[in-house]
């Protein structure tokens, strides 16, 4: 058996080059009764007061119906999730506020609103703000009485946050920062009271952080932004003109805000993605309800196997987003109270547990915002002609599921920060990636080791499985290094093809892990076919490592090189082939007996 560490003494990204044992994972079956019961709560509170009003939501003429919705959710405790206790709020721990945020994930622009409040309008006061800033702000954000928005993003800017052109210039009796700048795409900015604003003082090539009231004044707007879908949510181009900030309204330190937006924005990243699995859970419901409805040739299409093949592949991958996101959300609790015993403050630990897991951070975003893409396209399908009526539910589900792709970060920004971040750690020597890289490349040129395992236990031969895939990775990665150098940040489309494959690495081995831990706890015979998702997945995980492997080494590699490493990747991605037709339909013809998601 393979040494395991302590949980808090895992690293993010570590995942690459170390195995993890089933019992250092939290999976979603462990949540207590009280974390099952604030589900309920979330889920009841979409039923009656946002899944009835949807088209009235989309089709709001202002801002007022949503604002509304949010006092409601505020008296529910729910905007506070985040918030300590001594502020308002309910100070849950990490995965807790991951579960209000799957679950409310389904609540198309409701959600998108309830997520700019809570996640990045408020947590930057959470994390950065000090005493005297908490205390004025957090109980008030908490309740919902004051509503939050998030301005970063500028006309020129986009992805490249740091060349905002936002200025800050102190007065000339230093009571106040005037603020001058245009903001765009600014979620809750019609009805927002509390905004966190990003601009550069004077001549700073970094940005600062400024908490600004709209009682300020100085601040204008134009009329909500057109969208291909969450219409119902407020987005706004905001301007500052002449905005006075006193000057204890700075967050933080001078040109501390483009750390301030990066750590926020780690967890916007994870949070996304949960908030996909639980839309997603909630389009394949519809799906299969719709599909046990709906009658062709005299027959529910629920019973032909391409509409099961359909719904087979929706739920593998959705089991498997929400497996990843809570193990990563685990460990980043699990930090945090390691380093709080250790003496570090609350919001500092946070702070650092984020900065820690941002490689599964941004991983969980491109995974979840995937698996909702892929979900929602086959829901259109599903419903055939009437998946492309506006009077049937995949409409609003299609178009609301596009942005997700874009949110915090682009998918293509997030997957080369993933592989930036990983070798960044490599080189300060915080992840040892080239010892098993290399380790890697002498055993491609060694004869293949056909021996029996010796492992014993589950998934022995899954688990060699997993390995090889994690050696495959570090192949690739490791002769891009050896290649290109510091050049290797300008290969963009060799960077996507080795993140490709860390994400489905880490994805399988979520899903794997999840299930080994359910069998230990449960027994195999009651959990089969979460143990046909595990399988599935690992299967369809080890095609698209191959994938991606070749794409990434025939951009670069040529003459024995080439076919070296191409041998190498053929080894490294064989597994036994299995009948995934049946796995499929019995995933399918569960979910068709119960008529829902059950997973």
């Amino acid at each position: 058996m393979i040494a395991t560490e302590p949980k808090a003494s895992l690293k993010g990204g570590e995942f690459l080059i170390k195995e993890t044992d089933a019992s250092q994972v939290f999976i979603p079956e462990e949540f207590t009764e009280e974390q099952q019961m604030i589900a309920a709560t979330c889920r009841e509170f979409l039923e009656r007061e946002i899944w009835p009003r949807l088209e009235e939501i989309d089709h709001a003429k202002s801002p007022e119906l949503i604002s509304s919705l949010m006092d409601k959710a505020g008296e529910l405790g729910l905007l506070g999730t985040s918030v300590p206790e001594e502020y308002g709020g309910f100070g849950m721990n990490f995965n807790t506020s991951m579960l209000v945020t799957e679950v409310t994930g389904a609540g198309h622009s409701f959600s998108v609103a309830l997520s700019a409040h809570t996640g990045i309008g408020t947590l930057p006061i959470v994390y950065y703000g000090n005493e005297e800033q908490k205390a004025k702000y957090l109980p008030k954000l908490a309740t919902g009485e004051w509503k939050a928005a998030y301005c970063l993003t500028e006309p020129d800017s986009g992805s490249d946050a740091n060349s905002g052109k936002t200025r800050a210039t102190l007065s000339e009796d230093g009571q106040h920062y005037i603020i001058n700048g245009q903001k765009m795409w600014i979620t809750n900015g019609g009805f927002a009271d509390v905004f966190i604003v990003f601009a550069k003082i004077d001549s700073d090539k970094n940005l600062s952080a400024f908490i600004i009231e709209k009682g300020f004044g100085g601040i204008t707007m134009n009329e909500p932004e057109h969208k291909m879908g969450i219409k119902g949510s407020d987005t706004r181009q905001v301007f500052f003109n002449d905005c006075k900030v006193p000057v204890e309204n700075l967050l933080s330190t001078p040109g501390n805000g483009f750390k301030i937006a990066v750590n926020i924005l780690n967890v916007g990243r994870i949070k996304l993605g949960v908030a996909a699995a639980g839309g997603a859970k909630e389009v394949i419901t519809q799906s299969v309800q719709y599909a046990n409805e709906r009658r062709q040739f005299g027959t529910p299409i629920a019973t032909f196997g391409a509409i099961k093949h359909k719904l087979g592949e929706m739920a593998i991958k959705v089991f498997t987003a929400e497996s990843a996101s809570y193990r990563a959300g685990q460990n980043i609790d699990d930090l945090i109270e390691d380093l709080k015993a250790k003496g570090m403050s609350d919001a500092d630990a946070k702070l650092k547990a984020l900065e820690q897991f941002a490689i599964e951070c941004a991983i969980m975003k491109v995974h979840g915002s995937e698996a909702l893409d892929y979900v929602v396209d086959e829901g259109v399908q599903i419903y055939g002609g009437m998946g492309y009526s506006a009077d049937a539910p995949m409409d609003r589900n299609y178009r609301d599921a596009r942005i997700n792709r874009i949110f915090e970060g682009t998918n293509e920004i997030n997957r080369m920060l993933v592989v930036d971040m990983l070798l960044k750690r490599a080189m300060k020597g915080e992840l040892d990636l080239m010892g098993p890289a290399m380790a890697v490349a002498k055993e491609i040129m060694s004869i293949p080791d056909f021996g029996a395992d010796e492992d014993e236990g589950l998934f022995v031969a899954e688990k060699k499985v997993l390995r090889n895939l994690k050696k495959a990775a570090l192949m690739v990665a490791g002769a891009a290094v050896q290649k290109f150098m510091m050049k290797l940040s300008e290969e963009q489309e060799i960077l996507m093809s080795i993140a490709d494959m860390a994400i489905e690495i880490y994805a399988a081995e979520s899903a794997l892990l999840r299930v080994e831990k359910l069998i230990n706890t449960k027994g195999e015979p009651a959990v089969e076919l979460q143990k046909d998702i595990a399988i599935a997945y690992l299967h369809e995980a080890v095609e698209k490592v191959n994938i991606a492997g070749r794409a990434a080494i025939t951009s670069f590699a040529e003459g024995d090189e080439l076919r070296v490493m191409l041998m190498g990747l053929k080894r490294f991605t064989k597994i036994e082939p299995i009948n995934l037709k049946v796995i499929r339909r019995r995933i399918a013809d569960a979910m068709i007996a119960e008529n829902k998601y059950i997973f």
